[in-house]
């Protein structure tokens, strides 16, 4: 007897063919979303070194808020939608100003506090920092060198007032006795900030190899 109807077998290739492009799709979409919160609002960067100390400690993974001072035009220094500019007391990653003749994949990144704005004066004495004549003062600045290391002479101890320039910055770390910042090499221009930092998402300690659970959720200030 002849069957009434017959079955197509499925096409498996065709199948396979359409899973495939589907999961390019979700992939490329995912990679540009990504791409696009890393370039215009938060991406994570790690700290190195020891000069944002006890603000920022080696180890610590933190987050940067990069639309909070304007979304920066690729390949330009322009930025659209500012949200407000920098200000004194601002924990920001920037490029950082020496490196600008190297090539992109040479380039560091450089977190500081911003010390001096635009029309500012500012000084160091004895290793006290004056901004117009008042001393800058933080609950997180330390001297580890004060009372062990002798006055340097240098501008980390002992700089002549400067006037901070239009749309530039005066940068320092917390950690002043160790900290390479604008006592150094000079002002930050506002187009080499990327943005904010605001919260630490991470943080190990790998002289203990141990997770800093306390540091862990914590806003930077």
């Amino acid at each position: 007897m002849r069957s009434l109807f017959s079955r197509k077998k499925p096409d498996l290739a065709g199948v396979k063919k359409n899973r495939f492009r589907e999961y390019s799709e979700a992939l490329i979409v995912a990679l540009v979303l990504a791409l696009v919160i890393r370039s215009f609002i938060v991406q994570a960067f790690k700290i190195p070194s020891g000069s944002m100390e006890d603000t920022l400690l080696i180890g610590d993974h933190l987050l940067v808020n990069k639309f909070v001072y304007g979304l920066k035009i690729p390949f330009t220094d322009s930025r659209l939608l500012s949200i407000r500019d920098p200000k004194a007391g601002d924990v920001v990653v920037f490029e950082f100003p020496e490196d600008e003749d190297k090539s992109y994949f040479q380039r560091r990144d450089f977190i500081k506090r911003i010390i001096a704005t635009p029309g500012d004066r500012v000084e160091v004495r004895a290793q006290k920092v004056y901004v117009n004549g008042q001393p800058f003062v933080t609950s997180h600045e330390i001297h580890k060198g004060q009372g062990v290391s002798p006055p340097s002479g240098g501008p980390r101890d002992y700089m002549e007032p400067r006037v901070v320039p239009e749309n530039s910055y005066f940068v320092m770390g917390d950690n002043r006795d160790f900290s390479y910042d604008s006592r150094f090499w000079g002002f930050v221009d506002k187009s080499k900030i990327k943005g904010l930092a605001f919260i630490k998402y991470w943080s190990w300690n790998r002289l203990e190899t141990s997770v800093r659970w306390s540091r862990i959720g914590r806003w930077i200030d």
